[in-house]
């Protein structure tokens, strides 16, 4: 059996930029100014200028000075995926729950891998991956990886099962958060409601599995 295998490359885009106007009589193309001003070009604002070291001033100057002091710093560390993923030894794991094999059987092949990247990419969300690639990484990638090991077994079961196993996480994930919401229940010693704190996780959760719900149901038609 061929594996499963889908690789995304991509390039983050830094755009930075100011509107600059020139005369209608010329023809030649001037080059926008690129001028920063952290007070937001308010008067009454603090002038970063003045009172801030030219060593930490900005945002690409100060993690430039953080690196000097520390290069093993919070700021501009990036979490480990690969490295993470050898240690859990998650493709081991991915292997022996034959999740590859059970994705095939709900219809998952190779070629229906491949041709869903143009679909995807015209709902631009290949462009959104790429342009939040530091965010993924440091945000999404650690509870992904990191949970791995408890969500793999999940994920093999359902996948046994079908569609209707995440079906049913839908709306018991979100049958879930509406309940906390109608029963007015509150987060101990913080006292913000158990319906919103809960709805970070569960409302995703949700989405998630009610969207592979029917993309498996939509490959088995």
């Amino acid at each position: 059996m061929a594996p499963l295998s889908t690789l995304f490359t991509s390039a983050a885009l830094l755009a930075t930029g100011a509107s600059a106007f020139s005369p209608a009589s010329q023809s030649t193309a001037v080059r926008p100014a690129t001028n920063l001003y952290e007070n937001f070009g308010f008067d009454f604002a603090e002038d970063q200028v003045e009172n801030t070291p030219q060593i930490i001033l900005g945002e690409a100057n100060y993690k430039k000075w953080v690196n000097s002091v520390d290069p093993d710093n919070m700021l501009n560390r990036q979490y480990a995926v690969l490295t993470r993923v050898r240690e859990l030894g998650l493709l081991e794991k991915t292997a022996e729950l034959g999740i590859l094999s059970k994705l095939e059987k709900n219809g998952l092949t190779l070629e229906k891998a491949e041709a869903l990247l143009p679909k995807l990419e015209e709902l631009g969300l290949l462009s959104l991956v790429a342009n939040n690639q530091q965010l993924l990484i440091n945000g999404v990638a650690p509870l992904a990886v990191e949970g791995a090991p408890l969500l793999l077994p999940v994920v093999a079961g359902a996948l046994d099962v079908g569609p209707a196993a995440f079906f049913l996480a839908a709306a018991g994930a979100g049958g879930l958060d509406a309940f906390l919401f109608a029963s007015g229940a509150e987060v101990p010693f913080i006292g913000l409601p158990a319906g919103a704190v809960a709805g970070l996780l569960l409302i995703p959760l949700t989405v998630v599995s009610a969207g592979v719900g029917v993309a498996l149901g939509s490959l088995k038609d």
